[in-house]
């Protein structure tokens, strides 16, 4: 990361906005936690359907911040598709920010990527 200043910035930004933010498991969630984000919901082994189905009840627009490795962009692209079918607007400024700013693979370790740079 060439400014940690900037990922920091980037996270300020990224919370302000009060969307919904879907990862993986429950250490994805509380590495952002601890950035202060709130309206976490982690995948936990439900069927992406439910999820789907949930976010789109309640929702209109929201970010999915799988893992940056294979799994978690195959799950980016099932969440993403069944939600822009759902007419849910899914905001990936974010997880594109991490992909070309960061080393990161997992989202879990965004607190301690942040804490070590």
């Amino acid at each position: 990361m060439k400014n940690i200043e900037e990922l920091n910035k980037e996270i300020n930004k990224f919370k302000e906005t009060g969307r919904i933010i879907i990862v993986e498991g429950k250490k994805d969630r509380r590495a952002l936690e601890k950035l202060g984000f709130k309206n976490i919901v982690e995948l936990n082994k439900k069927p992406l359907f439910q999820i789907i189905e949930d976010i789109s009840n309640k929702n209109k627009e929201c970010d999915i911040l799988t893992d940056l490795d294979k799994k978690g962009k195959e799950l980016y692209g099932k969440l993403n598709s069944g939600l822009c079918r759902y007419g849910v607007k899914v905001d990936n400024k974010f997880r594109e920010f991490l992909q070309k700013n960061t080393r990161l693979s997992h989202i879990e370790g965004l607190f301690n990527y942040l804490n070590k740079e």
